[in-house]
């Protein structure tokens, strides 16, 4: 969403609209986020009209975002894994324009794929926080019990974490 608006807006006034604009994906509820939106829209609407008005005809999409705590929007909107995946294997076919099969291309994206999810161990900030809070949101979604793995985490049995032993 922010991309898809930015490329609307002139390079020379980018910063400042982007600065403008964290007030609105980091605004604590939805309703600050709309005051923050209405002061953009002030602000830049006569000049990008479509950048502005671009959040507003997807509000319905963005306010779903404003139920997460902090910790976890900025996970959300700071990483996408599928556009990372997309650029790491953007990386490996880069050098080679046309593949003759798609068994060729898997050939190559396979060991591509092994190496690119050996780096998805990243712990982020907070993280035993936002676990916490995904699980509570999200416990009839989540199967199983929790245990650490590494650096990496799997749940396995949520009403297990409730339970004092």
């Amino acid at each position: 969403m922010m991309r898809n608006s930015f490329k609307y807006v002139n390079y020379s006034d980018r910063k400042k609209f982007s600065s403008d604009f964290k007030a609105v994906y980091h605004s604590p509820n939805e309703l600050s986020a709309l005051s923050e939106l209405e002061k953009i829209k002030e602000k830049w609407g006569k000049k990008y009209l479509y950048a502005v008005s671009n959040w507003e005809k997807n509000w319905e999409d963005v306010r779903s975002f404003f139920q997460f705590s902090d910790d976890i929007r900025r996970i959300i909107y700071t990483t996408n894994i599928i556009e990372g995946l997309n650029r790491q294997y953007w990386k490996v076919t880069k050098t080679k324009s046309v593949f003759p099969s798609d068994s060729s291309l898997e050939k190559m994206l396979y060991p591509a794929s092994g190496n690119i999810i050996k780096k998805w161990t990243q712990r982020y900030r907070n993280w035993d926080q936002v676990l916490n809070q995904i699980i509570v949101l999200y416990r009839d979604r989540i199967a199983g019990s929790y245990k650490k793995a590494g650096t990496a985490y799997h749940i396995k049995n949520v009403p297990a974490l409730f339970h004092r032993h």
